[in-house]
């Protein structure tokens, strides 16, 4: 399901009471305003190695769900960043954390949820992480394989693509 337009999260959620809705935490940066598919998991803190190598490779549809811890330190995904993914096909970028460059991630063909702008880069090197793991944040468990539909009303998470 990543067509130009994907199902509405309010209709999702009226046909999945089962669904997981995010905490309404998120703004919205990309320059694609709805998007859904697979989730793919990188959990990190203040360093985007991870991200950056996700994004590198193939995206297929997906949506990379970041667990940044929350922190509003720095920007783990900017504009170098967001042109790698949607070069190589991502779908979107869920960051619980915060992303930079702005201007250039509205200039994408790229969903972007995050909690902030901040114009500070992360450290690489800094910290480890790890990636395929569920995180949890906004009051969702996000698993790798499950599907993620944003739009301008919310960001939800079903077991199996939508209907």
């Amino acid at each position: 399901m990543t067509a130009a337009r994907p199902p509405a999260t309010t209709d999702l959620c009226d046909a999945h009471p089962e669904a997981q809705v995010c905490d309404p935490v998120f703004r919205s940066f990309g320059g694609r305003p709805a998007f859904c598919g697979p989730i793919a998991t990188v959990k990190v803190f203040e360093d985007n190695t991870l991200v950056k190598a996700a994004v590198e490779g193939p995206g297929d549809g997906r949506v990379l769900v970041v667990d940044g811890g929350g922190s509003l330190r720095c920007g783990l995904v900017g504009g170098n960043l967001a042109v790698s993914a949607a070069a190589n096909g991502w779908a979107g970028i869920v960051v619980y954390g915060c992303i930079r460059d702005a201007d250039e991630l509205a200039a994408q063909p790229l969903g972007v949820r995050a909690l902030a702008a901040y114009p500070r880069r992360s450290q690489r090197g800094l910290h480890s992480g790890q990636a395929g793991v569920p995180v949890v944040f906004a009051g969702v468990v996000f698993r790798e394989g499950e599907w993620l539909c944003a739009d301008g009303d919310g960001v939800v998470v079903l077991p199996e693509p939508p209907d």
